[in-house]
């Protein structure tokens, strides 16, 4: 007779990366672990006992992959392109499925998420992008009502983290290192285990309230000693000498060169290297007696794992590769006018359409069902055609699905939205899983060029308003 599986559900949105993979060790016996992931996986894998296809930048995958849960951890950063053409800045993207996270805890009535984010300097100072991000993404996870527990974490150590294997292959292949003025800055890395056993914590226990909370090992010391520490681990002699002129933009293309990694997960990252990366209380820590190691500790046990690793062969390909849509994601943050919601910017983008410049090239006409098609001159058939979605709109939320048109290849759910985020004082507006028709060197030299001319237009129309219309009647 089979055993009923009574252990509560628990979803990891970043499954796959390199702390969702340590976290299935620590998790698998007191909880029944979902995986979410972009690629479908069958049957349990990797200590989780499910896995579910999940889009975050689709709301719809979203519900359904936390229906049933009790409680999530979020692992996600979106810093990489996510489609062919992805137009867009990383710290949009990320805003999108924080949303789309936080929406969906609230329908599923989740009782808690928990989030691993980044440690940040004192209040008051202006934050790097990277770092304002990881802000960011806090207070959305929380804005729709659902329990949160941050664990704000500077440099992680551990065999497969992606920071670290910037740091170590800077120190592994750079003979003499020239040291910028950022090397100065102070931090305080953490080890995999210890991270993964507080993320654990935070799911199982219920007397750790929600609330943030700075965590770090017991070493405190700048990126220049810290890469020293990394050279004796490795057993290398580098020469370190300071070089105060060689600026962040000098230092990206530097560090990209140097380790090969892509330049969109290095420029954000040394950009937030001039922050100390300091625990400001590590109080957490010590309730739950897991204070870290010594980072010589870590090192030399993580140097030890990767020597270890022996890297996975690649499957043999079955035929012929199946051919990948060319997708296109364009995001955009708006100002927000005071008191105006996200229905209010929609009705206002199909008002404004037909009487902006573009009206003089195309023909744009909207039914009483809020249907906006797009013609050529004395063309009979759309090049476009955006149909309202009432079910899957509200106040704060409005979507567009792309439902036609001459320029559209339908299949999927290809759409266009407007949502409210930063506690409504902006509007994302987004295009999603959008195919083109015409041929890809064609559209991204005309089409592509012309909505993001569109958006950047209509929020220049925005700020007007704003600035004329301060608060609503």
């Amino acid at each position: 007779m089979d055993t009923v599986d009574t252990r509560p559900i628990v979803a990891v949105a970043g499954a796959g990366g390199f702390i969702g993979r340590a976290l299935a060790e620590q998790l698998g016996t007191s909880a029944h672990l979902r995986g979410l992931s972009r690629s479908a996986r069958v049957g349990a894998s990797g200590g989780y006992d499910s896995w579910v296809a999940c889009d975050l930048f689709s709301l719809l995958d979203a519900e359904g992959a936390l229906r049933g849960a009790r409680s999530a951890v979020y692992l996600v950063h979106s810093m990489m392109p996510s489609a062919r053409l992805t137009q867009g800045r990383f710290e949009d993207l990320d805003l999108v499925c924080a949303d789309n996270f936080a929406r969906a805890a609230k329908s599923a009535g989740l009782e808690r998420i928990v989030y691993l984010g980044g440690l940040l300097p004192p209040v008051g100072v202006s934050l790097s992008r990277h770092l304002q991000s990881r802000s960011e993404v806090e207070s959305t996870l929380a804005s729709h009502g659902t329990p949160l527990v941050t664990l704000r974490a500077g440099l992680v150590i551990g065999p497969g983290g992606s920071s670290w294997q910037i740091l170590s292959k800077l120190v592994r292949r750079l003979p003499v290192m020239a040291c910028p003025r950022w090397t100065r800055t102070l931090t305080q890395p953490i080890g995999l285990d210890e991270v993964v056993a507080l993320l654990a914590a935070c799911v199982s226990r219920g007397d750790i309230e929600a609330g943030t909370y700075d965590v770090g090992g017991p070493d405190v010391l700048s990126y220049r000693d810290m890469m020293q520490a990394t050279a004796r681990a490795m057993g290398k002699r580098r020469p370190m000498f300071s070089v105060p002129l060689l600026t962040v933009g000098l230092s990206r293309l530097w560090v990209s060169t140097v380790t090969g990694a892509p330049k969109e997960l290095v420029e954000p990252l040394i950009e937030s290297l001039v922050h100390p990366m300091v625990a400001r209380d590590r109080e957490l820590q010590a309730r739950l007696v897991i204070p870290g190691r010594p980072l010589a500790e870590l090192l030399a046990e993580t140097i030890a794992a990767e020597a270890r690793t022996v890297a996975p062969k690649a499957a043999p390909r079955n035929g012929r590769k199946a051919k990948k849509r060319a997708l296109v994601r364009s995001v955009q943050r708006l100002g927000l006018p005071p008191g105006r919601d996200a229905a209010w910017v929609a009705e206002e983008y199909i008002r404004w359409l037909p009487t902006w410049l573009i009206a003089r090239v195309l023909r744009i006409e909207v039914d009483a069902a809020k249907r906006c098609r797009f013609y050529a001159p004395f063309s009979k058939k759309p090049l476009l055609e955006l149909s309202l979605s009432p079910d899957r709109s509200r106040p704060d939320r409005v979507l567009f699905y792309i439902t036609g048109g001459m320029l559209a290849k339908l299949g999927g759910r290809p759409r266009l939205e407007f949502r409210e985020v930063i506690d409504g004082s902006h509007v994302i507006a987004a295009i999603h899983d959008f195919e083109p028709r015409l041929p890809w060197f064609i559209y991204s030299s005309t089409q592509a060029i012309v909505h993001l001319w569109v958006m950047r237009a209509f929020g220049r129309y925005l700020a007007r308003l704003a600035r004329n219309r301060p608060s609503a009647a």
